[in-house]
């Protein structure tokens, strides 16, 4: 039989509802006298609305409900996760292509279509600003009111926020390498905008509930929506339930609020339910990852040793902050990389702009810079002639390296991690021709600040019921947590109930975010097995008259001084005839450090080194990935398979924005892409011809038996790891995100000018 314990693989908790469409999501859930819903929008990236008639609509049949700002009160509120600037609907402007300025709601979803189509919006198109260039341009319309930041220097310009991360002397540094004939090697890299493209779109759903309000959303953080929703409609916590169905897929697009409030404020004013489901298109209007423009400076000795990292990286974030700037601030601190490079200095930007506002995506902002410091590093080792592995061998950080001066050292064997990599792409044996080999490193902080509770009852039969806060998006948390309360508590995996889902039920936890389930919402699980173990050693010492500190209790089984008997052989007469349980609560808590630039040092770092084969065909400019490697350092795998699931689907997105995905945009700001025929992402058809998957265990970690967190590692690196094996066999020197084929195809052409 498979073992169910920590380690194994056992069978998916809720897989079953899963893949046979059994599993309830937001858009499967029909509450009694629902209305649907529909959002009204214009054609327009940035516009003055100068009016919005919506008799019409309001006559069309089945309409009970047009919206609109005016209906709302005044000011229109505003919320975010950061900085409270994005209105409940549109008022006065909308900012980007797709802001909703109303919302219908009617008996049926065709109804609510029909009238949306007849609410007519007067307005005055207003230049767009979509581009990091047309942002920074002195002379740019501001897309942010000042008066939302009344005591911000920044306030009259497009840059919501300027991080600083350095250390050093880079003047010294500078002048020391010119003396030394080292080398500096400057480029700029362009990272696009592109869309997360989870299975389920958003749905949402609200319905009063007696004196308050109850909320679906396919969402990450409920209990941060719920503090959203409650300070819209001026209610207590207690007042706003949130149920999260587990989502079907997020990847960080519903880790915040989007239009639960407007549903919620539709759902009082018609005293109905109101479900509001986005199409996809709709979807790629709602959320999508910040792109990029970096500037690297790369100090080089003759030696291949680093001097100095002189990064300046403007990410697009859109109209309104969402979660964007900690994405900024958070996605580029890291950013010189997991090398012992003595100074270092790291300008990140926050630049607003006429366009969708992005929002946390998986990598969460570490993608962008990666790309181009991994690239760059390429550079010096070909400039110098020295072997690309050799080169980042040589500066990697070592076991306790501080490696960035005021944070966590270095927290695992990494260079075992590099070498099985390069050893499984076979790093030094000939290539036929036409064929590249390239090889990136990737790091990302781990959780800086966290906080989760969970309550675990052991019932009479020994089976248990679990309740934690996290959402499972499709990382497996379920699993995980059943496996750790079985293995201490000794009950089979499928005794173990996991609530997960209703800020109404189950306990507060932050979010479900950077890699933090296993590690954070793990421990806290784990202390809640503890806590009853401790009161199952209580138990057996008064049942069996043996001091308690000669009684241990350890994977479901009570150790006495001359035996040892299973959980239920205590529980049972321990609980005598009237019965009961027992019952634990874990909390797990990473308190934050105010005086730390990101609040707060890494949990554990995520690292991967990604090594590729790729083909090209010069004819085209059409990559082919022959073979693609991902090793990651997971500290200790809690369930093999969910890693190398995790591992491979990260692997695979990482080759979506690098070789194809890009939102396109006409001379107006108005996104032409939307849907699935015009924006590509990864298909079976587009899959490396070998996948290969590896993990390196230490047990190293903070979580439970020495995990780390690692969902995401593997898409840190994957695009400076094919463009490295793209100029390899090719020759095409490409700094601008997608390879796409026309990319690589002109960038050949350019090389063979240049000849």
């Amino acid at each position: 039989m498979t073992s169910t314990r920590i380690g194994a693989s056992p069978r998916r908790v809720g897989g079953h509802e899963r893949v046979t469409g059994e599993q309830e999501y937001v858009a499967d859930i029909r509450l009694p006298d629902m209305l649907h819903a529909k959002l009204v929008t214009i054609d327009c990236a940035h516009a003055r609305i100068v009016s919005i008639d919506t008799s019409a609509a309001e006559r069309s049949p089945g309409v009970r409900l047009v919206m609109t700002a005016a209906d709302l009160p005044q000011p229109v509120p505003r919320f975010g996760p950061q900085f409270q600037d994005r209105p409940v609907l549109a008022t006065g402007e909308v900012k980007y292509h797709g802001e909703p300025v109303a919302i219908v709601a009617a008996e049926t979803k065709e109804q609510a279509e029909l009238a949306a189509r007849l609410v007519r919006v007067e307005y005055e198109a207003l230049p767009a600003i979509f581009t990091v260039a047309g942002a920074l341009d002195p002379a740019a319309e501001l897309v942010q009111d000042p008066g939302l930041r009344p005591d911000d220097p920044l306030a009259r310009t497009n840059v919501f926020r300027e991080h600083v991360i350095a250390w050093g002397d880079l003047d010294a540094a500078e002048a020391g390498l010119a003396a030394e004939a080292g080398l500096v090697i400057e480029n700029t890299y362009t990272f696009p905008m592109v869309t997360h493209f989870a299975i389920e779109p958003h749905g949402f759903l609200a319905a009063p509930d007696g004196d308050g309000v109850a909320v679906w959303s396919s969402i990450q953080h409920p209990n941060w929506l719920q503090k959203i929703v409650a300070g819209i409609l001026g209610m207590p916590l207690s007042r706003v339930r949130v149920f999260a169905p587990d989502p079907g897929g997020a990847f960080g697009g519903k880790q915040h609020t989007k239009y639960e409030p407007l549903v919620a404020c539709a759902a009082l004013r018609a005293r109905r339910p109101v479900r509001l489901i986005l199409t996809l298109e709709e979807t790629f209007q709602a959320a999508r990852r910040a792109s990029c423009e970096i500037r690297v400076r790369t100090g080089v000795r003759r030696d291949g040793t680093l001097a100095f990292e002189d990064i300046e990286a403007n990410y697009l974030i859109g109209a309104y902050v969402d979660i964007a700037d900690r994405v900024v601030s958070k996605g580029s601190y890291p950013g010189a990389g997991p090398y012992n490079v003595p100074t270092v200095r790291i300008i990140g930007r926050s630049v607003l702009s006429h366009t969708v506002p992005s929002t946390a995506f998986r990598g969460f902002g570490n993608p962008q810079v990666n790309w181009a410091v991994e690239s760059n590093l390429d550079e010096a080792a070909r400039a110098l002639g020295i072997d690309r592995l050799a080169i980042r061998l040589h500066n990697l950080a070592r076991r306790g390296d501080a490696f960035i001066p005021f944070d966590t050292p270095a927290d695992g064997d990494w260079k075992q991690t590099v070498e099985r990599a390069a050893a499984a792409i076979g790093w030094n044996s000939p290539l036929p021709p036409g064929h590249g080999r390239g090889i990136a490193l990737g790091l990302k902080s781990g959780p800086t600040t966290g906080l989760s509770y969970s309550t675990v009852r052991l019932l009479a039969d020994g089976s248990a019921i679990l309740y934690a806060g996290t959402s499972d998006m499709g990382q497996g948390a379920r699993t995980i947590f059943a496996q750790i309360v079985s293995q201490e508590l000794g009950a089979p995996l499928d005794w173990v109930a996991v609530v997960m889902g209703d800020t109404a039920t189950v306990p507060y936890d932050q979010q479900t975010s950077a890699s933090r389930s296993s590690v954070l919402m793990g421990n806290s699980v784990l202390m809640a097995c503890r806590s009853i173990q401790a009161q199952l050693r209580t138990m057996a010492a008064r049942l069996h008259e043996v001091p308690e500190e000669l009684i241990s209790v350890d994977r479901g089984i009570v150790h006495l001084p001359n035996r040892e008997v299973p959980i239920l052989e205590i529980l049972k007469p321990g609980l005598g005839r009237l019965g009961g349980e027992l019952t634990g609560n874990g909390e797990s808590r990473k308190e934050g450090d105010m005086s730390h630039p990101l609040s707060g040092a890494a949990a554990f770092f995520e690292f991967n080194c990604t090594a590729i084969e790729a083909e090209v065909d010069e004819d085209t400019g059409d990559v082919t990935i022959v073979r693609h490697v991902t090793v990651s350092d997971v500290g200790k795998a809690l369930n093999p398979l969910q890693v190398k699931m995790q591992d491979e689907g990260a692997a695979i997105q990482g080759l979506g924005h690098t070789l194809m995905e890009h939102y396109i945009f006409d001379a107006t700001g108005r996104i032409r892409n939307l849907g699935a025929i015009d924006y590509r992402i990864p298909t079976s058809m587009d899959l490396p011809l070998e996948l290969h998957s590896d993990i390196v265990e230490n047990g190293d970690g903070p979580g439970p038996f020495g995990s780390k967190g690692m969902s995401e590692g593997s898409l840190l690196c994957v695009s400076a790891a094919v463009a490295s094996a793209v100029r390899e066999a090719s020759g095409a020197v490409i700094r601008d995100l997608p390879l796409s084929p026309e990319r690589v195809w002109r960038a050949i052409q350019e090389r063979d000018t240049a000849k």
